[in-house]
């Protein structure tokens, strides 16, 4: 891991030493605790058994309402990473069985909503090894390798090191056909009868985007696109005549422009976000320029 300094400079400037939790369990349980500030991610279960007697450390669903598995890497011999594709495994076979634990937890609205396109493996550990990194790399499944580190007694940091973003399986088209029967077309369809400049200014935000930081993933889920650090920062929904951007924006921060951006606080859309832009032409993607660089920045 690079060397990273933490230095209080109010007053005497003073350095925080680095460390890692004493006790798992306890980096476990603040995650735990605190998963949706962290990573975006509703907690839903610790300690959660499998039918062949394994057991996922902790278990979510994220704001894209896909599942989600936290592995914590215990000693640098341990191979978290092969552990976690084991149990995403599992859970892809027995998706009845997570049904039920959102339903126990969230109710039957949030059940219906699981999207299954982008479930992920989330590893947590005080450092990997050069072969952890390379080892993702060749796998068609959705993992974040994130390392931690404590400073003195009230600061933890995250970074994320690596994620590796699978092609959505199969099983999604099934899912994507169901969902054009009750008047909801998928990301993917919506492209098919979208206008050819319109596909070339998504292409254009979506370069953007994309270049604002080397820490920023694309998740394709089935209605939309998300653009993502460690949680959503913009969801693209694209329409036959426009682009429609949801940012994570403060809303009362926007000046508001009437048919460009929106407050959507109060609005059901897809994706995450309560500012939307819409972008018609080159000119809306010039000014949203600005709003998309916020987004990055202040998330």
């Amino acid at each position: 891991m690079a060397d990273i300094k933490l230095f209080n400079i109010k007053g005497e400037v003073k350095e925080y030493q680095s460390g890692t939790v004493t006790l798992e369990k306890e980096l476990q349980t603040v995650i735990e605790q605190n998963m949706e500030t962290f990573f975006g991610v509703t907690f839903l279960a610790s300690e959660y058994r499998t039918t062949d007697g394994g057991r996922m450390d902790s278990i979510g669903i994220d704001e894209n309402h896909c599942p989600v598995i936290f592995e914590y890497k215990r000693s640098m011999k341990e191979n978290v990473i092969n552990q976690g594709l084991f149990y995403l495994n599992w859970l892809l076979d027995h998706k009845d069985s997570f049904k039920v634990l959102v339903i126990e937890k969230l109710g039957l609205d949030a059940a219906n909503e699981i999207d299954w396109s982008m479930p992920r493996v989330v590893c947590i550990a005080g450092d990997f090894t050069r072969y952890d990194e390379s080892a993702i790399k060749q796998m068609n499944r959705n993992i974040s390798l994130i390392r931690y580190k404590k400073f003195g007694e009230d600061l933890l940091m995250f970074e994320q090191i690596n994620e590796n973003i699978a092609v959505s399986n199969d099983d999604n088209s099934a899912t994507t056909s169901a969902i054009s029967k009750v008047g909801h077309k998928s990301f993917a369809e919506k492209k098919k009868d979208t206008a050819s400049e319109i596909l070339a200014l998504y292409e254009d935000v979506r370069n953007y985007i994309m270049s604002l930081g080397d820490d920023i993933t694309e998740n394709q889920l089935k209605h939309y696109v998300a653009f993502k650090k460690m949680k959503n920062i913009v969801c693209a929904e694209i329409q036959k005549k426009c682009l429609i951007l949801y940012l994570k924006l403060d809303v009362n921060t926007i000046e508001y422009e009437e048919g460009f951006t929106r407050d959507m606080t109060h609005s059901g859309h897809f994706g995450t976000g309560d500012v939307s832009v819409v972008i018609r032409n080159r000119t809306d993607y010039e000014k949203a320029k600005a709003l998309l660089d916020r987004a990055y920045n202040e998330n």
